[in-house]
């Protein structure tokens, strides 16, 4: 058995402790919103590697984005722990796809498909349809849905009558969009992501040869965000596990939002049916949040299924958070910024403050107001921080002056640069546009945080690497982002907007199903709060329709859910 004092783990609460010590055989890790997930997973694959338990390359760590994936990478190195691999689904699959295709089918492997929608259009195009953006972005989501859950197209009409469709369109419409769409896709010889993972499951099924040398590889598998995973998804990691019980999933069945993308949490609440002998570590000690808001949180997945009751390590006052009304949007924007100006003016840091809501355009009028106000602010999403071209130009400078004078002082390096692109301390000071300036004061700020004797050519290289993983360098504005996009990051404060019936939950989630991951959209927002969380709606929507508050505000304030299958009226 490993050692239990290893002084690798001495900094692990005893539930992370006991997390990173189940090396082998089947292990579920049932972890809450802000609980150190990620710690106990990166210590226990560092556990496993220090112990001799793992043998270097031996351990496969999966999640779902390049980001998580890059972090996942970082942490174990920092733990010495290299021998691991971290990968995303669709990397590790086309890794083997690109590595044994040219045996089994022969050729060169077919290029990826960088953008669905362009496709798509031109698959309406050919059917005669004029698709909007938003048409195409649906259309683009519906295929994703079809391809990971794995149905033919066949299935799909049958199981999209109960799914709301892109506007305008009728499910035979959607149907033969998707038909041209492949059509097109297999005449130019490409894949899009969702074919990689189906062609690498097929390859290997058919092909026990290329199966039995990528078992050879992988013996122990680590699956992050396992509420995440889709039938696909899953069924890939069955092919990569084979008859082997040295799996170990995380996951949190209440922070299944990606429904419509084919992820559904069935596999991590069924896991323990699947391997009785599971070995079952809850984590529920919460690192982030104060105690009142985590009694909002519990309160409102009370009896949900998988639910965990999220316990506070903090015995901090602050105050219990409210609920504004207002009486349009627009007097919900301005009142929320004003909130937050009084914050920034007292010393909090724009970046500290998030301003979340269910969809895109409820932005706009908080961007507005924002502004007005004077507060940098930035779109999560939005924008793609390395794309800037002011950022280009001094990584690109950078890289030059890395070259040929890679031990150079790396902070005076990035701060003269930084000024000959037209950076000053002050953004007034500064002929940028706001969100030139704010992204290179970004880097300045990262350079000057660094440790004494970070080399610039290291400091180049750790831009590189952030680029490619597309984590972006934090900007010093307040964040306004949806829901969705919030997960997995936490702020000091937090401003849930727009909480009324139509928005949250939104007006097309009409079955049991789709009210429950509405819930589970507001339980992410809430436990996104580290000190201060502020609720809001307003009683008229930006085209004068009346509203209601969210069921969900009604439920936190009598302790009685309602009945999942009814709708406000």
């Amino acid at each position: 058995m490993p050692n239990l004092d290893d002084e690798l783990l001495d900094g692990l609460d005893p539930d992370q402790r006991r997390a990173a010590n189940a090396l082998l055989g089947p292990v579920v890790i049932l972890a809450g919103a802000g609980t150190g997930k990620t710690r106990a997973l990166t210590y226990r694959i560092a556990h496993g590697l220090r112990t001799g338990t793992y043998s270097p390359g031996s351990v496969l760590a999966l999640t779902f984005t390049t980001k998580a994936a890059a972090e996942l990478r970082e942490r174990l190195r920092r733990l010495g722990a290299q021998g691991a691999v971290a990968r995303t689904f669709h990397s590790a699959a086309l890794q083997q796809l690109s590595q044994y295709w040219p045996d089994v089918i022969g050729g060169s492997t077919p290029k990826l498909v960088e953008n669905k929608s362009r496709l798509i259009a031109e698959a309406g195009d050919a059917a005669k349809l004029r698709l909007s953006g938003a048409v195409l972005r649906d259309l683009a989501a519906e295929i994703e849905w079809r391809k990971t859950s794995e149905f033919s197209l066949g299935r799909y009409a049958t199981e999209a009558q109960d799914r709301p469709m892109p506007t305008g369109l009728s499910v035979d419409a959607v149907v033969d969009i998707q038909k041209r769409y492949e059509q097109i896709k297999d005449d130019r010889r490409r894949l899009d992501f969702e074919d990689v993972l189906l062609a690498t499951a097929g390859m290997l099924d058919s092909e026990p040869r290329v199966l039995a040398q990528v078992r050879s590889q992988f013996r122990f598998f680590t699956v992050d965000e396992y509420q995440d995973v889709s039938p696909l998804q899953h069924r890939l990691l069955e092919l990569w596990r084979g008859d082997r019980t040295d799996v170990c999933v995380v996951g949190d069945a209440s922070q299944t939002i990606y429904s419509f993308t084919g992820a559904t949490s069935s596999y991590l609440l069924r896991f323990e049916k699947e391997f009785p002998h599971a070995n079952v570590v809850r984590l529920q000690r919460n690192y982030r949040s104060t105690p009142s808001v985590l009694s909002l949180a519990n309160r409102l997945m009370k009896g949900r299924p998988g639910a965990l009751e999220l316990a506070p390590t903090s015995d901090s006052a602050e105050q219990v958070p409210g609920v504004a009304v207002f009486d349009d949007d627009v007097a919900e924007a301005r009142a929320v910024a004003d909130a937050v100006a009084k914050q920034v003016a007292a010393g909090t840091r724009p970046e500290h403050i998030a301003i979340l809501f269910r969809v895109n355009e409820q932005a706009v009028a908080l961007e507005a107001a924002l502004t007005e106000r004077g507060v940098a602010v930035r779109q999560l999403g939005a924008s793609k921080f390395f794309k800037l071209s002011s950022v280009r130009m001094l990584v690109s400078a950078l890289r030059v002056q890395a070259r040929s004078h890679p031990d150079e002082s790396m902070r005076k390096v990035v701060s003269d640069i930084a000024r000959e692109a037209g950076w000053s301390i002050r953004p007034e000071d500064s002929s940028l546009p706001r969100e030139s300036w704010d992204a290179l004061d970004a880097i300045v700020r990262f350079s000057n945080d660094l440790p004494d004797g970070v080399s610039l050519e290291r400091f180049s290289e750790e831009l590189t690497e952030r680029e490619e993983a597309n984590n972006e360098l934090t900007v010093s504005a307040v964040v306004l982002s949806t829901l969705h996009s919030a997960k997995g990051l936490e702020w000091d404060t937090v401003f849930l907007v727009g909480l009324s019936e139509g928005l949250l939950p939104i007006n097309y989630a009409r079955t049991a199903e789709g009210i429950d991951e509405e819930r589970r959209l507001l339980y992410v927002g809430i436990t996104r709060a580290q000190r201060r969380l502020l609720l809001s709606w307003s009683r008229v929507g930006s085209r004068g329709q009346q509203r209601e508050p969210s069921r969900f505000l009604q439920e936190l304030r009598s302790g009685t859910p309602r009945a999942a299958s009814t709708r406000a009226s």
